[in-house]
């Protein structure tokens, strides 16, 4: 699978080669990166050299903590790019939005209800994935227009949990 990868303003295509190997731009790295005791702290040994990080997902990117420095990071696979260039990209902030689930997991709660105005920012879905539980914001201002899932439910990486009006 490949994924354009932004890192304050500079993006790197990056390709996941199979488990234990990962090409960036044209170099070829050994990896080996794993959670450690179930946190948001990783083990990550790239071509030997072993590192720590705290990786932690923001509200459209994900926040990086390696070697003393604090990365925003945006990871897109690079079919969603395009589609999203093709679409003139960014939110609407009008239309239909649909939350979809960021990676597979169980609905822990719902915290917004068929037809609630919520505001940017504001949580509606606790998802657990891998021991951590993520709070899945609103994007924008709308209202709620259908819930496709239930607390407790185990959901599938992109499936649609509601809708935005």
């Amino acid at each position: 699978m490949k994924y354009v990868t932004t890192i304050d303003g500079k993006e790197y295509q990056i390709e996941i080669v199979d488990e234990h190997h990962v090409r960036v731009g044209d170099r070829l790295l050994a990896v080996n990166f794993e959670s450690v005791s179930g946190q948001p702290v990783y083990s990550l040994i790239l071509d030997g050299k072993s590192f720590e990080s705290y990786v932690s997902p923001g509200d459209e990117d994900w926040q990086v903590l390696l070697r003393g420095h604090l990365f925003q990071v945006k990871v897109e696979d690079e079919r969603e790019k395009r589609l999203k260039a093709a679409a003139g990209g960014g939110l609407a902030e009008g239309g239909e939005f649909q939350l979809r689930a960021p990676m597979p997991g169980l609905v822990v709660s719902i915290s917004v209800i068929e037809g609630q105005e919520i505001k940017k920012g504001q949580v509606m879905v606790i998802l657990e994935s891998m021991k951590m539980q993520n709070e899945l914001k609103a994007p924008r201002d709308g209202k709620v227009d259908r819930i496709r899932v239930k607390a407790g439910e185990s959901v599938e990486q992109k499936q649609t949990l509601l809708s935005l009006h």
